[in-house]
């Protein structure tokens, strides 16, 4: 705070007031706005301005006629990763997030927690006199901190942002997502039925926001960093925004690729000479793992051609869609005369996503399991794809043709995974460049340092009192007006799930190393020599041509790793990731669960976990009357997940098998009224060699048996992100089809649901239980 500057006497009528020390922040007069569009997973030959020949991206194109697109800018190769670059302008390992965050890990570069000392561009406004507002995908908080327990500290709201509403994780059903309110779970407005989608819900939120602070303080300026779920799996989109485009990819992605790098260069996308690289440049197994397989056009069948083709549909018309949400933000902004004093700035986080597999999936919860797609059941489900029913993903050939004209995709540090679209348009300061292209090779750490430049800020030395680091990013703003300025980017490494490589000059090593493969042995690495300024898609080897020029490189890509925390790599399969005990303020290591209704769903990483293992679950129920009926606790979706309820009086319990199989236990009897006692036990009888947990679930009312079953329990979790553990209701998408959500439970009360998974005798958890109810 500035000193006081006034005088203080006695009498305060001979005393003068200053003002200046209390009052708020305020902007320079004619400050920009700031919006930050973050597409997920959309590769660079996804857009229309960037070369593709069939999605129709209007919106988009019309913020990329009054700016710039940027060719040669480069990601992480993975979401949170590069998100944290967008906004502190340093790199993701001194950032800590190496990795997504649910694959942390205890070591420096590791954790997912970014450090303070690393002020968000958020953090900077806020004091500058900006609005702040986040909108949409953060997945910027590691797990143990992503509860209703949790610290604050890394939510929106703990790094800057005055106000949020989206979803903390990685992903979300865009019919019934996660959703958070500033620091609290929400259920969503209303339900698709009644026309809800995400992207649109998130528009909606961003013209809201916009609005409350300029009917309130007109001149006050706002940065809304709006992320949409899209494009990430699940591909979600209106029936006839996927209509638009029936038979339109029929020729199949690698006709489409040929399409595309003709556009681009046409558009100067990508320099004349450019060739289009292989389909897979490496060997299967010896190096990518099986499920990075791309599958020729040519050998696919009549069926299999049908069902990538319609999962190509489906993904632009969820693209095409969601560019139609924005288009109702830029015309907002524009009858509200805030659009040519606004600075947009327009990116993917990584490349086009491969996490389908070679067959493409109905539901991408089954890639988190280890369990393969099954191309029958896909096909039986071809008609409702896009749907709430689906929770779907295209196939690897999909993948690559989006990234189109590069090799490979999201997760590799070739360049399919790390070159991606940039737009950079501010309409009032870019009137004489409006359309054109710049080729200067940049990065996602560059995006802070060229707002602050633009807003004339000064990068501040504290943030609340924490001494500020040094960016790793440089300003981009020399570009603008000079085309054929020489890069003031010189050096980038790479790295990422066990992959890595690094730019330097014009030049570009790569390790011969799939992501997730889990071959370990890093020291053995073959690497790869590219002279990328003349040849941008990786297609000429010249490590044995320049040993010398491979073995600078090498080296600078340690001296790099050593500067940013790179080490230690992990390319440990996203199984073994996920199954990790990682800490938790939850306590989840812990043998006994209790949880009670009127309480916010409990995520899926720190609830109980049942897999692998006997487990008993006790409800008690007081007041049971005729009427009883809803859900007791439901867990999941209807793409993985169990539940219990009541319905007409009988008990149910249902596992849903990875949305493969409903698994129905039910009790014929009616269920008591007045104080009512349930117990589920489950014995484990085998765990098979994909880690799938058999068994035996037998249901007591009262400690009568009233029903029994056999029961596979899923190896991985439920979901990835969403979808926790309710007590009392369901609230998202329902784990089966016999209910609709929220189906409260009415005509009773619940008391507590436990559960225990200390595989303790039946005989001492039944005392235990009973001593508990009587307490509660």
């Amino acid at each position: 705070m500035k000193p006081f500057q006034g005088t203080i006497n006695v009498d305060v009528r001979h005393s003068t007031p200053d003002w200046t020390p209390y009052l708020p922040p305020k902007a320079p007069d004619n400050a920009p706005n700031i919006l930050y569009i973050v597409w997920d997973d959309v590769g660079i030959a996804g857009f229309s301005c960037f070369g593709n020949p069939i999605i129709e991206t209007p919106n988009l194109d019309r913020i990329a006629q009054m700016g710039l697109r940027y060719t040669n800018w480069h990601t992480t190769a993975l979401c949170s990763p590069t998100r944290s670059c967008l906004l502190t302008g340093r790199s993701a390992h001194r950032n800590n997030m190496a990795c997504i965050t649910e694959g942390a890990n205890g070591f420096p570069g590791l954790s997912a927690l970014i450090p303070p000392e690393n002020g968000m561009l958020s953090e900077i406004l806020v004091e500058q006199g900006w609005a702040t507002y986040a909108i949409g995908k953060w997945h910027l908080s590691p797990d143990i901190e992503s509860t209703v327990a949790s610290t604050r500290r890394s939510w929106p709201l703990g790094r800057g942002f005055e106000r949020f509403y989206g979803f903390i994780g990685a992903e979300t059903n865009q019919w019934y997502p996660d959703l958070t309110q500033d620091n609290q779970l929400i259920d969503q407005p209303y339900l698709p039925k009644d026309g809800y989608h995400l992207s649109k819900d998130l528009t909606d939120k961003a013209i809201s926001y916009i609005a409350d602070v300029k009917q309130c303080a007109p001149k006050k300026p706002w940065f809304i960093y709006l992320a949409y779920g899209a494009t990430h799996a699940p591909h979600h989109a209106p029936q006839e925004w996927i209509d638009k485009y029936k038979g339109k990819f029929d020729m199949g992605y690698e006709k489409f690729r040929e399409l595309t790098l003709e556009k681009m260069k046409a558009l100067e996308i990508v320099p004349e000479n450019t060739e289009l690289s292989p389909l897979n440049p490496w060997p299967v197994n010896e190096v990518i793992i099986e499920g990075d397989y791309v599958r020729p056009w040519e050998t696919l069948s009549l069926d299999e051609k049908k069902l990538f083709c319609k999962m190509a549909e489906v993904y632009a018309g969820y693209l095409s869609y969601t560019d139609h949400e924005i288009g109702r933000l830029l015309d907002y902004l524009e009858e509200t005369k805030q659009l040519e004093n606004t600075i947009f700035v327009s990116v993917s986080d990584n490349g086009a996503s491969a996490e389908g597999s070679p067959n493409g999936s109905v539901n991408e919860n089954k890639f988190f399991n280890n369990w393969p797609d099954d191309l029958q059941e896909n096909l039986k489900n071809i008609d409702k794809l896009g749907s709430p029913d689906t929770y779907n993903h295209y196939p690897t050939g999909w993948a690559a043709a989006f990234n189109t004209p590069y090799k490979m995709f999201k997760r590799y540090s070739l360049e399919g995974g790390i070159a991606d679209a940039c737009i950079i348009s501010w309409p009032k300061a870019m009137k004489e460049v409006a359309g054109q292209v710049r080729d200067q090779y940049h990065h996602a750490t560059d995006i802070m340092p060229t707002i602050l430049n633009l807003c004339g800020i000064t990068p501040p030395n504290q943030i609340k009192g924490v001494s500020q680091s040094s960016f790793d990013g440089v300003s981009m703003a020399y570009t603008f007006d000079k085309p054929d300025a020489p890069d003031q980017r010189k050096t980038q490494y790479y790295a990422m799930l066990g992959t890595r490589a690094i730019y330097h000059d014009g030049w570009k090593a790569v390790a011969r190393h799939a992501p997730l493969s889990g071959k370990g042995n890093f020291h053995s690495d073959e690497w790869e020599l590219y002279h990328v300024e003349n040849d941008r898609t990786e297609m000429h080897n010249l490590a044995d041509k320049h040993p010398d020029k491979l073995r600078e490189l090498i080296d600078l890509w340690f001296i790099e790793a050593g500067k940013h925390n790179v080490l230690p790599l992990d390319d440990r399969s996203p199984f073994e990731q996920m199954s990790l005990e990682r800490p938790s303020e939850a306590e989840i290591t812990r043998d006994r669960f209790i949880y009670y209704p009127n309480t916010s769903p409990v995520p899926n990483n720190i609830a109980v976990d049942l897999r692998g293992r006997d487990f008993l679950t006790v409800i008690k129920l007081d007041e049971v009357n005729d009427d009883v009926n809803g859900i007791i606790f439901a867990q999941g979706s209807r793409f993985g997940g169990q539940v219990l309820f009541i319905q007409h009086r009988k008990l149910i319990y249902i596992n849903n098998f990875i949305g493969i199989e409903e698994q129905v236990i039910q009790s014929n009897e009616l269920l008591p009224t007045g104080n009512v006692n349930i117990e589920l036990l489950f014995k484990k009888e085998s765990m098979d060699e994909r880690y799938t947990t058999h068994g035996k679930l037998k249901m007591f009312v009262n400690e009568k048996p009233v029903a029994e079953g056999a029961l596979k329990i899923q190896p991985g979790k439920y979901s990835l992100a969403g979808e926790g553990l309710c007590i009392g209701f369901d609230n998202a998408d329902p784990v089966s089809k016999q209910y609709d959500v929220p189906f409260p439970f009415k005509g009773g009360v619940i008391k507590f649901v436990a559960f225990d998974v200390s595989g303790k005798p039946i005989s001492n958890l039944t005392h235990d239980f009973a001593r508990l109810m009587a307490r509660d």
